[in-house]
């Protein structure tokens, strides 16, 4: 899926946990973020915009965090897929329109108004990004 890009992979995962992961979110998961978690359950790689480094987390790790409504006090209707490895997550927006557009939040900043960015108009448009340095 991320073939020719700069993209650290690890193993696919289970599909035991990727339907966990499906259970616990609060909204259908796009089907192409489904498709990379079997492909790469994790992994890492840059972004041609800010915040210029995605570490998408384990479905395990993702329906954990969803469970434990970890961000649902500050950042309610933002489902963490991951963070840049510094301060930022990076989240489908279940806030409003369809497709559900991919932000990037400071998770020190619990102002969400203030924190919260925009990133890619849908998984898909981060799907392009991913793995390239330069936009």
């Amino acid at each position: 899926m991320l073939e020719d890009r700069e993209w650290t992979k690890t193993e696919g995962a289970r599909p035991e946990g990727i339907r966990a992961l499906a259970d616990a979110a609060p909204e259908p998961l796009p089907k192409a973020y489904l498709q990379l978690l079997a492909d790469t359950n994790g992994g890492e790689g840059p972004l041609p915009v800010q915040p210029l480094w995605l570490v998408l987390y384990p479905a395990e790790e993702v329906a954990q965090i969803a469970r434990d409504a970890t961000f649902e006090e500050f950042f309610p209707g933002l489902f963490v897929i991951g963070g840049n490895g510094g301060g930022e997550a990076i989240a489908i927006d279940f806030r409003g329109s369809h497709p559900s557009p991919i932000v990037a939040f400071d998770m020190t900043n619990s102002d969400i108004e203030e924190s919260v960015r925009p990133l890619a108009a849908s998984f898909e448009a981060l799907l392009d990004m991913v793995g390239r340095d330069t936009a």
